[in-house]
């Protein structure tokens, strides 16, 4: 359903150097690297990450989060350590959520300036 999302910032080389490694185990890479926006897909951009004066402030109580795919467990594990060794928090280790449906392997964690991001796999 959609094209692009994007997320305003703080810090972009902070921010960089995080979704630079949380995303390699989603075979996801930096595709536009600028002083004004850092842009991450596969092969077309899908994620856009600015520097914003003011940012949309984080809130655990706002229900809003970003889910990335991933092709397996594995990578839904690697998504999860490197964030963790990138300065993230965690928010909910990998694992299945039944809640969710039987197959539904995700893992989550909170960025650097305070957003939710998840990884997941239906597998």
């Amino acid at each position: 359903m959609f094209d692009h999302v994007s997320i305003g910032v703080s810090d972009l080389k902070r921010a960089g150097r995080f979704y630079d490694a949380v995303l390699k185990p989603l075979d996801v890479t930096r595709l536009s690297d600028g002083d004004g926006a850092l842009g991450y897909g596969e092969t077309a951009l899908g994620l856009w990450i600015l520097p914003a004066k003011r940012p949309v402030k984080a809130d655990v109580e706002s229900g809003l989060h970003f889910c990335f795919q991933a092709k397996n467990r594995s990578a839904v594990d690697a998504f999860h350590a490197a964030a963790l060794k990138a300065g993230g928090q965690d928010n909910g280790k990998p694992g299945i959520r039944k809640d969710y449906s039987p197959n539904y392997y995700a893992a989550f964690v909170v960025d650097p300036d305070g957003y939710r991001i998840e990884a997941y796999c239906g597998k």
